[in-house]
């Protein structure tokens, strides 16, 4: 009883205790951020007409960013893929609600009697539409200069068509008015449509005043690729995965007491395994890291690990002649020996995973998930390994094995 005492009071396992606590109230609170492949969305591929820098593609990437949150998507990501290529991950939408979007330059020209009157960078705000019936408007302001132009242009032209043009296509063509005509400047503008139904209507309002308001893409895009994985699917997979994590505890569990056939060794493996996929998913709620299948077998591949340094740290503690006494000062040299082992593999293994998180992060596409899931998400559990519940079974073999 003493000796659980003294083990209780070490300081890496109080910080190891904190830490799991900390984390179940973090999972608790936050919960954990699913990938698509266990909640359903969509990869949608977006491909641009000619390399750009990497300013130019920042850009891109805002722009699509923004344009996605004002359209009311509130689960999207949106990374560059290399040079030329652009990775937007929706959950929970379908990809034809938005491909149109995200497809979408957004270059916007009005012109009177084919004379370019305001572009896109003239726009200072966007209001929101107004729907009448099949008819619909989204009146926006424009820069003093921009209306300063569009005076000059229209000057003396009441009565002709102000075409607006949203990536080249004719979007809406009013009439322009007398009181634009006369050359006074005005920065108020309204873009006029009419579809067949209220419903379309509202549908195309809303596609215009989101791309008005987020602005044009700096190049030409194409979607190029769209892949969906359902609901029900993500469901399917979640449910396969934690059965798989249930047999593989098991399963080591079989294996190690098969191998020590001693208890007082086989819980606390086991113990700290569990520990560790507790540290993992509540260091992922409190970075927001989404969980998915390749960041499942990443945890996997992170606990495999972990056992395997503790199976080192036992062997190396039990080497030799199994009935001799073990002084405190031999066993500290054993442990310390074991962890030059378990250090030199999780540097091997690290320096394995970094070039994948790499590849997944420079890449993108589907290999997003993929390659960089897995890999930070082994080196994130090896790293809570090694300095935290290694030295914690460590000093647990000090504690229990040691014979005073």
């Amino acid at each position: 009883m003493s000796k659980i005492t003294e083990f209780l009071k070490e300081r890496r396992v109080i910080l190891l205790i904190v830490l799991v606590v900390a984390s179940i109230a973090s999972i608790s609170a936050f919960g954990i951020e699913q990938g698509l492949d266990l909640k359903g969305g969509s990869y949608i591929q977006i491909h641009l007409e000619k390399p750009v820098d990497q300013d130019t593609m920042s850009v891109v990437t805002s722009v699509l960013d923004k344009r996605l949150n004002l359209f009311g998507v509130k689960d999207v990501k949106v990374r560059s893929s290399g040079n030329q290529d652009v990775i937007v991950e929706i959950a929970g939408v379908k990809p034809e609600e938005v491909s149109n979007i995200v497809g979408t330059p957004g270059k916007f020209i009005v012109k009177i009697n084919n004379v370019t009157a305001l572009t896109g960078a003239d726009i200072v705000t966007v209001k929101p539409y107004v729907i009448t019936g099949n008819n619909w408007e989204v009146p926006f302001t424009v820069s003093v200069g921009g209306a300063e132009k569009f005076a000059q242009v229209a000057l003396g032209k009441a009565g002709a068509p102000v075409d607006m043009y949203l990536d080249d296509e004719l979007v809406s063509s009013p009439e322009l008015g007398e009181g634009l005509a006369t050359g006074v400047p005005s920065t108020d503008v309204v873009v006029t449509g009419t579809a067949d139904s209220p419903e379309n209507a509202e549908e195309e309002a809303k596609n215009i005043q989101t791309v008005l308001q987020s602005g044009a893409l700096p190049v030409s895009v194409e979607i190029v690729g769209i892949s969906s994985v359902s609901a029900e699917l993500g469901e399917q997979f979640k449910n396969g995965a934690l059965i798989a994590g249930i047999l593989a505890l098991f399963v080591v569990s079989l294996i190690i007491f098969l191998r020590y056939r001693n208890p007082i060794l086989v819980v606390p493996i086991i113990f700290t395994s569990i520990a560790e996929l507790i540290l993992i998913l509540g260091t992922a709620s409190v970075i927001n890291w989404n969980i998915d299948l390749a960041a499942i077998a990443g945890i996997l591949a992170a606990i495999g690990t972990g056992v395997d340094d503790q199976i080192i740290i036992t062997d190396e503690v039990l080497k030799g002649d199994k009935k001799s006494k073990r002084s405190r000062t031999s066993l500290r040299v054993k442990i310390k020996g074991a962890f030059f082992i378990v250090f030199a593999a999780a540097a091997t293994l690290i320096a394995a995973m970094l070039p994948l998180a790499y590849v997944g992060f420079a890449r993108g596409y589907t290999g997003i998930g993929i390659l960089s899931g897995f890999a930070v998400t082994t080196i994130l559990g090896v790293l809570i390994g090694i300095f935290i519940t290694r030295p914690v079974y460590a000093k647990f073999v000090e504690k229990f094995l040691v014979k005073d």
